[in-house]
């Protein structure tokens, strides 16, 4: 028996769900398409693409700037990774116990989260370099100085709002579950570990691949903040490929072999991270 609701929708469904499949295919599926099409090409504009097969990719493979790029944002990534999630994790654990504030506190560290990237890497420029004065360098004497700096400014901005999602998950956990577990006798340590931690894991998958996805596509805070300096050796991966299109004539088309590679690699990783999430909330 269709309901009167089930008739609504079934009339009315096109209305509602053609433009919104309409804007993605337009403003996701075609680019996408003419992207990977115009990595295997020469060209300065669209209409004038010339054929060069594997060329473009060869070149950027063959670009150390790019490899060395891709290794600083790789473990770039790995330490905001697990540095965001175990604070935000922690933060949201101790915000979820009875303590006075507590709503106060949560707001204030999900505040730099609505910071601009832009705005955020400047203010953290003039904060950073002015410790580091101290020393007489900055941030762009070596790429360390940047990419802890860079580590520091992410961890800063990104917490409060992963926060806000493992306090959502955290309030989720079945109540009965941990009454039955203090009943039992268990630690503290062991409830953390074997009850809490196994319950989350719906919300450390949403975590850990926000983490892994803003690692790998930082680009704003990574021009604000040191601009790839000193000699682009702090310089990741989404600035590169930037820099590649349209500061280096000739090289647009190596540009967007980069930038298809680029999509495909955090494609790949996001699948993989998703599998070993799910498959240990299967487990759990």
């Amino acid at each position: 028996m269709i309901t009167m609701t089930g008739r609504v929708i079934k009339r009315w469904w096109p209305m509602f769900a053609l433009p919104t499949c309409f804007a993605f295919v337009l403003g996701f599926v075609v680019p996408l398409v003419m992207g990977i099409y115009l990595s295997f090409t020469e060209f300065t504009t669209i209409t004038d693409s010339e054929w060069v097969g594997l060329k473009n990719y060869r070149r950027a493979l063959q670009d150390p700037d790019f490899l060395h790029a891709l290794l600083f944002t790789v473990a770039f990534t790995i330490v905001t990774t697990i540095l965001i999630n175990v604070a935000a994790f922690f933060v949201a654990y101790m915000f979820t116990k009875a303590m006075r504030g507590a709503k106060l506190f949560r707001s204030v560290f999900f505040m730099p989260n609505l910071i601009g990237g832009i705005v955020l890497g400047y203010i953290w420029q003039l904060l950073l370099n002015g410790v580091l004065a101290h020393w007489d360098i900055s941030l762009t004497y070596h790429a360390k100085y940047g990419f802890v700096g860079m580590v520091i400014m992410v961890c800063w901005q990104q917490i409060g709002y992963m926060m806000v999602i493992y306090i959502a998950g955290l309030q989720n956990v079945p109540g009965d579950v941990m009454e039955a577990a203090a009943v039992d006798g268990a630690t503290p340590r062991q409830v953390l570990f074997r009850i809490t931690i196994p319950l989350m894991m719906p919300s450390i998958t949403v975590c850990s691949f926000l983490t892994v996805t803003n690692g790998f596509k930082l680009f704003d805070q990574n021009l604000a903040l040191t601009n790839g300096a000193p000699s682009d050796t702090s310089e990741m991966l989404a600035l590169n490929i930037y820099r590649t299109f349209y500061g280096r004539a000739g090289f647009e088309g190596v540009g967007q072999a980069k930038a298809v590679m680029f999509f495909v690699l955090v494609a790949l990783i996001a699948v993989i991270q998703n599998k070993i999430t799910t498959s240990k909330e299967v487990q759990a």
